[in-house]
């Protein structure tokens, strides 16, 4: 009889994994295949053109807004239904930073409208099309976002499985196709700056994927083809946060919520202004040190070395006081007795593998600078800062995964209600008052108050002398009118709480001061301040076209792992 119940329960989820499985090839297909057209038209392959590509995700981009649409519409009509919620996924600060990435965009988008209606001579109609339906698509997909990231889908669960994949895959050739578009052009402009240095021993070819005609209005086309690049990381961060809520959502389809009550935790700036201060001045100076190495690389060989000293040294600073404070929240937490949440949740589980995974772009990177170091037979002078830095680089990613992953993976302290509710009343006719004689006014000398073994301290109730009356403490309120209020806990317990703030308040400090760091090593790369292409050492060590196709491969992580971290940084803080 046990084993005749268990089937149905034991058969009903075989469909369902049968389901995920299928799902996830579908995407992992559809990927591949936009994966191959890009990387066709990336090498100018014969017979694949660029509105090849843009049809493609035009196409997937309009059955997404397809499934979206029908979602949204039976979401409506479903609205009386009690829907279980994921509290842990969609988290209010994650959707505030996709709808600023999304604006930005839109602006994007805008831009190149513009662009085309400049060159439509010349250009494709779905060079025109393509960010009209990227616009629409934007602009749904983050209303989706903030009203459905939290569902947990008990319905329609196999088709849901295929929209929701679908939707991931598309984010992620979005975003691929903006990353490929964007090293191009860093790419272009690298090589320009080789050619402006003499480097003679370097087969460079600008791959140049500019219209064959002339702009209509060429100041407007400036404005428009140089300011597309400037707000392309904006928008390879939006596609990689969409993908991400998404693949959330996708996790959760037909997975049993346990309901409980979700403390909510509102960021507070109060008590982390020197680590704001900090950050803040870390920010500062990395914004400063992007705008004059952006000037000066490229202009002759002693600014491009001096511009990369300049990097290479204040990033070594930056890097060593971000592994310093993260040693110290380490230090923090072996010295406290904490148990570990381990119940099972998507959304925390992505962001540790999403650390790991991405920082393992830089790592990449960090190796091939210390390899190219020993390995080259000549170094000029700024190539021995990159040894250090490129060190750091490994050591302080190792140390803040730990801190991050440890940090999302602690249970909140739970306030002791019986501590909270402990308290003593008494009239003192002097201004301070000390615990041994309150005790023994309070008692009269009893160990014990009414009945049992708790110290009136810990009853929570007055005890009065036996030959007081009311009025003696009517005459010694009118002559001191001194009411003092001390709560129990203050006084057995006020100092283990007191290092606990200090604890809570270093720790805040320390996460609010690495949140901005990321956000200023975030900046560089996003921007075009990329050493790694201008150092010259790793190319002559490894050739040009094989280091290039490595730091191609590696940036986009890099450059994620950034912000990924700014964000688990920002719940850290609103957690500690």
């Amino acid at each position: 009889m046990e084993k005749a119940a268990g089937c149905p329960a034991l058969g009903g989820s075989y469909p369902q994994k049968n389901a995920e499985i299928l799902s996830s090839q579908y995407g992992i297909n559809l990927f591949l295949a936009g994966l191959l057209l890009t990387f066709a038209w990336a090498v100018h392959a014969v017979g694949i053109s660029k509105s090849h590509l843009l049809s493609y995700l035009i196409t997937l981009m309009l059955i997404q807004l397809l499934w979206m649409l029908w979602y949204l519409c039976r979401s409506c009509t479903q609205r009386r239904l009690i829907r279980d919620k994921d509290t842990h996924a969609g988290a209010r600060w994650l959707k505030c930073g996709i709808t600023l990435f999304a604006v930005i965009t839109l602006i994007l988008d805008s831009f190149k409208i513009g662009y085309y209606i400049d060159f439509s001579n010349c250009l494709s109609p779905t060079e025109g099309i393509f960010p009209v339906t990227h616009a629409v698509h934007t602009i749904l997909q983050v209303y989706f976002l903030w009203c459905h990231a939290k569902d947990v889908i008990q319905s329609f669960k196999t088709l849901e499985r295929f929209g929701v994949i679908h939707s991931v895959f598309t984010n992620l050739l979005l975003w691929t196709n903006g990353v490929l578009t964007e090293s191009k052009h860093q790419l272009n402009e690298h090589k320009e700056r080789l050619i402006t240095l003499g480097f003679g021993n370097i087969t460079i070819v600008l791959d140049d994927h500019a219209p064959q005609c002339n702009c209509t209005t060429t100041t407007l086309c400036s404005i428009f083809s140089q300011g597309i690049y400037y707000l392309y990381p904006f928008n390879i961060e939006y596609h990689i946060l969409a993908s991400t809520m998404l693949y959330v959502l996708w996790k959760n389809i037909g997975r049993k919520v346990e309901h409980h009550q979700q403390n909510k935790t509102p960021f507070k700036f109060h008590g982390i202004t020197v680590g704001m201060i900090s950050g803040l001045m870390v920010l500062t100076s990395t914004i400063a040190i992007v705008v004059v190495y952006l000037i000066q690389i490229g202009g002759s060989k002693i600014k491009s070395e001096l511009a990369l000293t300049m990097f290479y040294l204040h990033a070594i600073i930056v890097l060593a006081l971000m592994c310093t404070a993260g040693i110290v929240a380490l230090l923090i937490y072996r010295r406290e007795d904490r148990s570990l949440d381990n119940s099972k949740n998507p959304a925390r589980k992505l962001d540790a593998e999403l650390l790991v995974g991405t920082a393992a772009g830089s790592w990449l990177l960090s190796w091939g600078s210390i390899l190219a170091i020993i390995c080259a037979q000549g170094h000029p002078k700024y190539t021995w800062y990159n040894l250090p830095y490129s060190v750091l680089v490994i050591i302080e990613k190792y140390i803040q995964n730990l801190f991050i992953i440890e940090s999302i993976h602690r249970e909140q302290e739970k306030a002791n209600d019986d501590i909270k509710t402990l308290r003593i009343v008494t009239i003192s006719r002097g201004s301070t008052l000390s615990l041994t004689p309150l005790h023994k006014e309070t008692c009269n000398g009893r160990a014990t108050c009414d009945s049992g073994d708790v110290p009136c301290l810990l009853k929570g109730s007055i005890c009065r002398r036996e030959n007081d009356g009311v009025g003696v403490a009517k005459e010694e309120m009118s002559q001191d009118n001194n009411l003092v209020m001390h709560s129990a806990s203050d006084i057995p317990f006020y100092s283990t709480n007191s290092v606990t703030n200090n604890k809570r308040r270093i720790l805040k400090n320390i996460a609010a001061f690495l949140f901005l760091c990321n956000l200023s090593l975030w900046i560089p790369p996003a921007f075009g301040c990329r050493p790694e292409y201008d150092n010259g050492l790793e190319e002559i060590v490894f050739g040009f076209e094989p280091w290039i196709i490595v730091v191609n491969l590696a940036m986009p992580f890099s450059i994620f792992y950034r912000m990924h971290s700014a964000a688990s940084l920002f719940e850290v803080n609103c957690k500690t």
